[in-house]
C-alpha cells in the first residue's frame, strides 16, 4: 500500500479590479450570456464565455427543459459551439457566472461534473489547458490554470 497526495492550485481575487482587460471582458461576456438563460424550473441562470486563441468570444447560456434532463449547461453550451463553430482554434479561457437560490451569497461557483468532463475532452481535444475564471457572488473570483485542477482524476486519463 501506498499513500499519494495530489494537490490542486488555483488563485482568488478579491474583486474583478485585479483582473485585465481581456479577462473583465471576456467576465462581461459571460454575464451577458446569463441574460439569455432559459431557466424557469430551476431559477438558476448561468452565462460562461469562451475566449479562442484568435480573440473570437463564443458565449453560452443554460437552457432547461421540461423533459428534464435534455436541458444543457453554459458551459457545454459555449464550448460545443466553439467546438462545432471554430473546430481549429484553441480555447484559451473560459468564464462563468451564475445567480439564483441555488447560489447563496457565501458559496464558490463550481461547475457540474458533467461540465468538467466537457472541459476536459476540449483540453485532449487540442492538447493545451485553458484558463477557468469563476465569478462567485460575492464579486471574488476563483481562476484554475486548467481543468485537471476541478477534475483530477480526469476519465480516460
Amino acid at each position: 500500500m501506498r499513500k499519494e497526495t495530489k494537490v490542486i492550485q488555483y488563485t482568488v481575487y478579491d474583486s474583478r479590479n485585479e483582473l485585465s482587460a481581456d479577462l473583465n471582458e471576456l467576465i462581461d461576456c459571460a454575464l451577458e450570456a446569463m441574460k439569455n438563460a432559459h431557466a424557469p424550473y430551476s431559477k438558476f441562470k448561468v452565462g460562461a464565455a469562451v475566449r479562442l486563441e484568435g480573440g473570437t468570444i463564443v458565449k453560452g447560456s443554460n437552457q432547461e427543459n421540461i423533459a428534464y434532463p435534455s436541458g444543457l449547461c453554459a458551459e457545454r453550451v459555449a464550448l460545443f459551439a466553439a467546438g462545432s463553430n471554430f473546430p481549429n482554434q484553441r480555447v484559451t479561457h473560459l468564464a462563468i457566472v451564475a445567480e439564483g437560490e441555488l447560489l447563496p451569497s457565501s458559496a464558490i461557483l463550481s461547475p457540474c461534473g458533467a461540465c468538467r468532463q466537457v472541459m476536459a475532452e476540449t483540453y485532449h481535444r487540442q492538447g493545451q489547458m485553458f484558463e477557468i475564471l469563476l465569478l462567485n457572488p460575492n464579486g471574488s473570483l476563483h481562476v484554475f490554470s486548467g481543468v485537471d485542477a476541478l477534475l483530477p482524476f480526469i476519465f480516460g486519463s
